[in-house]
């Protein structure tokens, strides 16, 4: 349990956050023990065979820490974040590495090798499980973002944190965070970050000092970041019309504009904009006009072919 005290100042200091080096972490975690998430067991599954990071997989498996360099929260994009990792200092690195295998019968690590290393590992991690969903996940955090400014804007900083945990309490001047790392958490002028993340199973907080302190929650929405996404095993219907015309397809059960799917699967408007006219082109969709865009969905023909090539 980690007690959290606003205070006057600290309480008007909350921020919010975008860490790609946390849905790294989060997801190796999940690739490594499939059971840790139902959402995301199954991609977890197939996907596992690719995990190949052995050092970062020992170090960050433990259930009670895991060093916070690895995904600093002053940084916002993975270069940032990875440029941030390599620089730490290595007294910083030795501290955290140390507090992660704490009671864990470990060999020791040198700091400037497993800095090096990890960061590396990372990167690979990023590219192979990250890198193809990030506009999808972009997207749930950026809904996240808009709902908690909503909350925050009607009930403050405690409305906020109840909201994101039903493990979460207010008690007087106290906000008691469920998390297995115990401390207490003075906000100063540095304030509190609030960072979603689509892979992240429970709460954790960043409390130790230098960094910016910071908690990490479910983003809401995780579990439509699989939605409309096909199995890994290619479908019938993307052998006929492609891969991605198929996917758009599947994705249009509810309408959608151009700039949403763009956004959403990660294709250039201009791309989308011709597969969406060619679809209209032959039947599968509908389009009628929404303020200033466009919104498609199948027609009756799309959803019998979606339904017979499922």
């Amino acid at each position: 349990m980690i007690e959290v005290v606003p205070g006057e100042v600290g309480a008007n200091h909350i921020r919010l956050g975008i860490s790609p080096l946390e849905e790294v972490l989060h997801a190796v975690r999940i690739l490594n023990r499939p059971g840790r998430s139902p959402v995301h067991a199954r991609w977890a599954t197939a996907q596992r065979h690719r995990l190949d990071a052995p050092e970062l997989v020992e170090l960050i498996t433990g259930d009670v820490y895991f060093p916070d360099f690895l995904s600093p929260p002053t940084a916002t994009t993975v270069e940032a974040q990875l440029a941030a990792v390599r620089a730490t200092p290595l007294d910083q690195v030795a501290l955290e590495i140390g507090m992660s295998v704490a009671g864990r019968d470990m060999p020791s690590l040198d700091p400037a090798v497993a800095r090096d290393v990890l960061a590396t590992q990372m990167r690979a991690c990023w590219d192979t499980f990250i890198a193809p969903l990030w506009p999808r996940i972009r997207a749930i955090l950026d809904a996240d973002h808009d709902y908690r400014r909503r909350q925050f804007g009607s009930g403050g900083l405690a409305a906020v944190l109840t909201g994101i945990h039903p493990g979460v309490a207010v008690d007087g001047p106290r906000i008691l965070v469920p998390t297995r790392f115990s401390s207490t958490l003075r906000l100063d002028s540095r304030g509190l970050q609030l960072v979603p993340s689509v892979f992240a199973t429970g709460l954790g907080m960043m409390t130790v000092p230098p960094w910016q302190p910071s908690l990490v929650y479910p983003a809401r929405g995780t579990a439509t970041l699989w939605d409309d996404v096909p199995s890994a095993t290619a479908d019938a219907l993307a052998g006929v019309i492609g891969r991605t015309k198929a996917l758009l397809l599947r994705s249009l059960g509810s309408p959608a504009s151009t700039t949403a799917l763009a956004a959403r699967f990660g294709v250039a408007p201009s791309t989308v904009s011709e597969h969406l006219t060619a679809l209209s082109a032959a039947g599968l969709l509908h389009g009628h006009r929404v303020g200033r865009s466009v919104q498609y969905r199948r027609s009756p023909l799309g959803d019998e072919l979606v339904s017979a090539t499922a």
